[in-house]
């Protein structure tokens, strides 16, 4: 039977002794889920709720297994496995591979030896025989904190949501490593933002990885490290301890995104605003690797202890959503603000312990972010990227006209251009020297309903006319603009086409000119949601008046303007995973109808026989702007 497992380690709560017991028991038998019972007056219970009708991924017998740690940490050195199995991955776009799960041991931020688990990829074509596969390690970003959240277990359900970037990664026929994160075992919680932690964990991935015999990966393979938001607070964090930590690795390269580097900058950006849950997340993560630190049972009231279960029941799509806009302050007692909580010395001290740029990476770093971005403050990462340019580091940066979600996606193939490079031994050339002006945000703001804006992207768009079996391509200067309100679930936008040629061939070549434009400032209009697994679901209509301006047979004006009767109506329907919002991949494809042409009356009755009535076919692609070098 396959059950539902998160583990909730909230044990330090001021709790009776019946249900501290109780928790224990269920600590120990693979029955817990990600949903708890309320039963009343501490306001805090971790006993499962024991549901036959629980939603989301479940894990069988053998994975309670494979995640359940062994009793102490065996002897040996970080990155020595410990176990390890064959996995079944699922990667839409990937090539042929072949993937294991892997527990190793790792070394936490206090010093202290841990277990962690994470997955291997490697192509099953072969790679030359003159050189060795080189290896990504990939830094995921927030996935959750409730067991089922971890990686290895979203690839195997075949849901990561980043799982675009995965899959252009093996196209390129590098191997992979993704590192769970430390507490995803069975009775752990997830260390969620504990830098040093994650980037040893990420290091000592790569080293199992090596040690692992059936990946048949050398352990003098050419090293890069990539990863985005809490995935580029880890590549930084491995960057910067990776010559002490782990020398032995030939790390060329270390690509990190969307980076929080400076939490005393982000928290207050993420506070009562629409990235909450990411701060809730984030402080139950350091309590849960700096338990002095972070004095959580001192801190919180009630609601707070609630939202302390929730947070660790949920992966990130839910959270998302569920703490969107609260504040910490309606979760601590008296009321804290975050500044109060900050000040304390204990917590700052952790605080300020997560903060990047205070050592010196000694390979090439490529560092990126959205210009839009409302969950990690855009200019703390240039800051971030200053100081590493003051210690020498040979810095890249660059700016993408998007926010955070699309940039992750955004970025990817400009990422492994560079480390394309960097594993081919070419020089990188950084931008520490840049005169051009420095970014600024142009987010929206991030308290309020959660928009995700796309700004005049390049607008791709093909319409193929049924009667007369011919292809119009609209002019490569079309854009596509719309708010996906995320919040209300509601999608505004237009699109730009500018007037262009376009030749149709009846008994005479003619040549017309087209203008193709939509009705009113919200020509756009629908639903958009995002749901629990990254997906996300578009479903609205696009109104547009097709007009030509002027006809021409051999470059001879014949006549001019006729247009549709009524708004011609493109469905813009679309189901698939968030990661097309930045990846180019964002396609509307549909049929409409074309209504009776009308304003010249020599030629309405032509155009209407070629052009009108039902079947015409249309393709629809979005994709983002080229970034900016700063």
């Amino acid at each position: 039977m396959k059950r539902k497992w998160c583990n909730n380690r909230f044990i330090n709560l001021p709790l009776a002794s019946i249900a501290m017991a109780a928790i224990f028991i269920a600590s120990v038998i693979a029955y817990s889920g990600c949903d708890f019972s309320d039963t009343g007056d501490s306001g805090l219970s971790l006993m499962p709720a024991l549901s036959d009708t629980q939603a989301g991924i479940v894990l069988d017998e053998e994975d309670v297994d494979f995640y359940t740690p062994p009793a102490s940490v065996p002897s040996g050195n970080h990155g020595d496995i410990i176990k390890y199995r064959e996995a079944s991955v699922t990667i839409p776009g990937a090539p042929d591979f072949q993937a294991w799960n892997v527990m190793y041991i790792s070394t936490d931020a206090l010093g202290a030896r841990n277990v962690v688990t994470g997955t291997v990829i490697v192509p099953t074509k072969s790679w030359g025989i003159f050189s060795n596969r080189p290896i990504i390690a990939y830094a995921i970003g927030t996935h959750g904190l409730c067991q089922t959240c971890a990686p290895s277990v979203q690839l195997e359900a075949g849901i990561d949501y980043e799982n675009e970037n995965l899959a252009q990664i093996l196209n390129k026929n590098y191997a992979v490593v993704i590192t769970d994160n430390p507490g995803y075992t069975i009775g752990g919680t997830p260390t969620y933002m504990s830098g040093k932690a994650q980037g040893q964990a990420l290091l000592d991935m790569v080293i199992a990885a090596m040690d692992l015999s059936p990946a048949n990966l050398s352990d003098n393979a050419d090293v890069a490290i990539w990863g985005y938001s809490q995935g580029g607070q880890t590549a930084s964090w491995a960057g910067e301890v990776q010559s002490e930590y782990a020398p032995d690795l030939d790390v060329v390269g270390v690509a990190a995104g969307g980076v929080p580097a400076n939490f005393f900058a982000v928290a207050p950006y993420l506070d009562g605003k629409n990235g909450s849950a990411f701060l809730l997340e984030t402080v139950i993560g350091l309590w849960s690797q700096y338990p002095d630190g972070i004095p959580l049972p001192d801190l919180i009231n009630a609601e707070g202890q609630a939202a302390v279960e929730k947070g660790l029941s949920m992966c990130v799509f839910e959270a998302l959503f569920e703490f969107q806009n609260d504040s910490l302050s309606q979760y601590a007692i008296g009321n804290m603000s975050l500044d109060q909580l900050m000040a304390i010395p204990s917590v700052n001290a952790t605080l300020a312990a997560q903060t990047l740029g205070e050592n010196p990476i000694e390979v090439p770093v490529y560092m990126y972010h959205g210009t839009s971005d409302e969950f990690i403050e855009l200019e703390q990462a240039l800051v971030l990227k200053e100081k590493y340019c003051a210690l020498g580091v040979n810095t890249s940066f660059m700016v993408f006209e998007g926010e955070h979600i699309t940039t992750q996606f955004q970025a990817s193939p400009y990422v492994l251009a560079w480390i394309e490079d960097r594993f081919d031994g070419r020089t990188a050339v950084g931008t520490c020297g840049t005169s051009n002006p420095r970014p600024v945000s142009t987010a929206n703001p991030p308290e309020g309903d959660f928009i995700v804006s796309l700004n005049e992207w390049a607008l791709d768009a093909v319409v193929h006319l049924k009667t007369l079996m011919q292809r119009v391509t609209m002019p490569s200067t079309s854009t596509f603009s719309c708010d996906n309100n995320m919040t209300t679930k509601t999608l505004t936008g237009n699109m730009s086409v500018p007037e262009f040629k376009a030749n149709i061939n009846v008994i005479l070549p003619l040549q017309v000119k087209m203008r193709i434009t939509g009705i009113g400032e919200d020509a756009l209009t629908g639903s958009v949601t995002l749901d629990n697994e990254g997906n996300l679901h578009v479903h609205g209509h696009m109104m547009a008046d097709i007009r030509i301006q002027s006809i021409s047979a051999f470059g001879i004006p014949i006549g001019t303007y006729v247009h549709t009767k009524d708004p011609v109506d493109f469905p813009i329907d679309f189901d698939g995973p968030i990661s097309a919002l930045g990846s180019g991949k964002l396609t509307f494809t549909g049929t409409t109808r074309f209504p009776g042409m009308t304003g010249n009356i020599l030629f309405n009755a032509l155009f209407t026989s070629l052009m009108s009535g039902s079947g015409q076919t249309f393709e629809f692609t979005v994709s983002p702007p080229p970034p900016r070098e700063w």
